[in-house]
């Protein structure tokens, strides 16, 4: 165990808990601050909603403190519904939410009041529109059973408009960054959190400890904790690895695009895709909420080798690599080859994954993400398809398409790819595609999809590509997620 020192509410606060503590058991449990509630335990209702600030961000961010390992607060500035008012004055998060009847019976409402205080901050520092697309990712993943949404969405745009003075406590100074104490040498010692700060302390502590959770976002492995019950004994933070923090334009054998550091934040990743990959930053806006995309990361997608995941079918899409870091070396593959069988990489014993290439879309080349869910936010994907491909003088080429959910592992249509690779828009062809998934993939039934869903729904992602490609200048679906 190691003592954990930050701010909370703009005080110094220190605590002595085990690795597998929660910010929000943290909270509730050893600081007796019941404000922050618990309601799913799991990232989805953000009930539990808290928000932190580094000495490098800007503003605060929203997470969500259930699944949010408290260790991680090491130098951070933790604020909780308890700390926005201040000299008896309420901040205009929560005067708006009252103003406009934005609470009934209470429950959530701490939680989407640290939501709008996140976004109203975010406005402090980087002015921009209100725009219906701003308001759903800020408050996407808080979900509230009594009172509907608009009356919220009303206290979002009015407490733009009430004039406030920031309280101390939003400048306060905050302790060293230090990395916590290391395990002790003892590898017998079942209890510890260790948070390296370079990718040499990272490999080294790896190659100690192999059987170690390595824990990033913590939006997937926490669930062990939080739905299994399961003992989170001995963690190796990553967050803190300056080598994993950067996003860097270079080149892969010949070919150009970015180095992505495998722990960037979907969020701190978003600028980049808007830019160059249209699509897959559409994509984001599908994958968790706000208060996920500001903790996960890309590498923990692709580390955890779910076939559910968002992120790796794009991807593979993209013809994308991985470099994976052990104390001695790097060694680089193509992402295709990372993903072994449902839950086995090609990770060995004492690696990580340090960074992943994505390369630069040619300007000739489209990319296109479609992701199906039960509902449109805050959800896992029952199919993901990602399509790149040229389409030159009528004639498709250069064509990768990649699902997820449909096999062990996320996985390329290599037949479905030779089906289409220098063929017309013809209906005859993409049929042939659809066709060639039967044989190529054997998708299971859970409480996603049945098999015959996912068979004909990946099936129909491709009707939908042939329909954008012999009709575009019509739009195939008409609600605003289309992409």
């Amino acid at each position: 165990m190691a003592t954990v020192e930050f701010l909370l509410n703009g005080t110094p606060t220190q605590c002595h808990v085990p690795p597998d503590t929660s910010i929000l058991t943290l909270l509730r449990d050893h600081l007796g601050m019941t404000g922050t509630k618990e309601g799913c335990a799991s990232g989805d209702c953000g009930a539990c909603t808290v928000a932190i600030k580094g000495d490098t961000d800007p503003y605060f961010l929203s997470i969500n403190g259930c699944i949010t390992p408290a260790h991680q607060l090491q130098g951070q500035h933790l604020l909780t519904v308890e700390g926005l008012a201040a000299n008896g004055e309420l901040h205009p998060a929560q005067r708006a939410m009252v103003e406009c009847h934005g609470s009934q019976c209470g429950f959530c409402t701490p939680g989407i009041v640290m939501s709008l205080f996140t976004l109203h901050t975010q406005q402090q520092t980087q002015p921009a529109p209100l725009t219906p697309e701003r308001l759903e990712a800020a408050l996407g993943g808080n979900l509230c059973r009594c009172t509907g949404y608009r009356p919220i969405r009303d206290a979002a745009i009015r407490m733009q408009e009430t004039s406030w003075s920031a309280p101390q406590w939003i400048d306060a100074s905050q302790p060293a960054s230090t990395s916590l104490i290391s395990p002790p040498t003892d590898v017998n010692d079942i209890h510890f959190f260790a948070q390296p700060s370079t990718l040499s302390e990272l490999t080294e502590l790896r190659r100690r400890y192999p059987s170690a959770h390595l824990v990033a976002g913590a939006t997937d492995l926490w669930l062990e904790s939080t739905q299994r019950l399961a003992a989170l004994n001995q963690l190796i933070d990553v967050t803190r690895v300056e080598e994993l923090s950067h996003i860097e334009e270079s080149r892969l054998n010949e070919q150009p695009g970015w180095w992505v550091g495998a722990g960037v934040t979907y969020s701190q990743l978003e600028p980049l895709l808007k830019t160059h990959y249209p699509a897959f930053a559409h994509l984001l806006h599908r994958l968790g909420s706000q208060q996920v995309r500001n903790r996960g990361t890309l590498g923990g997608n692709i580390a955890n080798a779910s076939p559910i995941g968002d992120t790796p079918p794009v991807l593979l899409a993209l013809d994308a690599w991985v470099e994976l870091a052990n104390q001695d070396s790097c060694r680089t593959l193509p992402l295709s080859d990372f993903f072994l069988a449902y839950k086995k990489t090609a990770l060995a014993a004492d690696e990580v994954v340090s960074r992943i290439f994505i390369p630069r879309l040619a300007e000739d080349a489209t990319l296109k993400v479609w992701k199906l869910s039960k509902r449109r936010e805050d959800d896992i994907s029952a199919v993901l398809g990602a399509f790149h491909y040229r389409l030159i003088d009528g004639v498709v080429s250069d064509v990768r398409i990649a699902f997820g959910g449909m096999a062990g592992v996320p996985k390329r249509a290599l037949q479905a790819e030779a089906a289409l690779t220098g063929q017309p828009v013809t209906q005859e062809c993409f049929q042939a595609a659809q066709r060639s998934l039967a044989d190529e993939f054997q998708p299971m039934s859970d409480v996603r999809g049945s098999q015959h869903y996912r068979q004909q729904a990946a099936a129909n992602l491709i009707e939908r590509l042939y329909l954008s490609l012999s009709a575009p200048t019509q739009e195939v679906m008409l609600h605003a997620y289309a992409h």
